[in-house]
């Protein structure tokens, strides 16, 4: 068995979390590797002195992975999955960051988590994605995302019209600083900033949240995943910027956008004991009555 780690070069991520798991799984006779620009930084600034295996690019990733490890928050979680892709390989979020919704097990929790991993005390939590069509390949092959996909205005331009069409009906224009489509998984993330309801990982539906909307009774709505959903958009700028998560780009006016559910699914691994209600209240301190 090999299990890879992926984490962000960043102070945070300090190297007695590598020790700890480099020195339960050599027991457990399990290989770990580790991504090459998080091993060259903590032997830089940690002075880490484990000469461990590298990966670099997705290909060597998933040849020889069956788990991936991600220390960090939600963010690194996300930029696992552009490694992962459609491999299928579970995936298992550490959180040494802040909120951590996907990213849900605590640091401190590391050595029992290994354990419930080496001992298959688990579940498959199985995410869908969004797919985006057009936009001439702008994101080079990784044309999805977990969380959502956002239509933004540019920084200096004011706001943007987004005519939005489901399976070629027309829905609404929104005239706003943008539009957000999120998943299932993205429903705790920007779309809930911005008023969007809370879903079920496993509810099968996508939620359409306007941003600033120029229109106070323009609310959020949520439709099937199995629709596709079509956007023109229009405005005093030349463009606008799109992203996927945290990966964004900008794009000329009237360009092709269509996004869809994904044909794959990502495999988050959902240990035993866990389960999203308790990371609500958890995160979001629920029946936590703050007063003296």
């Amino acid at each position: 068995m090999v299990i890879a780690v992926y984490a962000r070069p960043t102070k945070e991520n300090y190297s007695i979390y590598i020790e700890q798991i480099h020195d339960f799984l050599k027991s457990e006779k399990v290989d770990l590797i580790i991504h090459q620009p998080y091993y060259d930084f903590l032997c830089r600034q940690e002075q880490l002195k484990l000469q461990l295996k590298t990966f670099s690019t997705s290909e060597e990733l998933v040849s020889k992975a069956d788990y991936v490890i991600s220390l960090g928050g939600d963010g690194t979680m996300l930029e696992a999955l552009t490694l992962v892709k459609r491999s299928g390989i579970p995936l298992l979020g550490v959180n040494t960051g802040r909120l951590g919704f996907l990213a849900s097990v605590n640091k401190n929790d590391l050595h029992k988590a290994l354990k419930q991993l080496l001992n298959e005390k688990f579940t498959l939590d199985k995410r869908e994605l969004i797919e985006l069509h057009g936009c001439n390949n702008y994101f080079e092959g990784l044309n999805y995302a977990l969380n959502e996909f956002t239509i933004h205005k540019t920084d200096k331009s004011s706001m943007i019209s987004i005519d939005t069409y489901v399976d070629g009906i027309f829905l609404n224009s929104y005239f706003a600083d943008g539009l957000i489509v999120a998943t299932p998984t993205g429903s705790t993330a920007y779309s809930l900033s911005c008023g969007g309801p809370i879903m079920m990982p496993d509810s099968d539906n996508f939620i359409i949240t306007p941003i600033a909307s120029h229109n106070l009774t323009v609310r959020p709505i949520i439709i099937s995943n199995n629709r596709e959903i079509s956007f023109k958009v229009s405005g005093r700028s030349e463009g606008f910027n799109v992203s996927l998560d945290s990966r964004s780009t900008q794009i000329s006016l009237n360009s092709e956008i269509r996004i869809k559910k994904t044909d794959f699914r990502v495999n988050l691994i959902n240990l035993e004991g866990q389960h999203f209600f308790q990371t609500l209240r958890n995160k979001m301190m629920w029946g936590i009555d703050k007063r003296q």
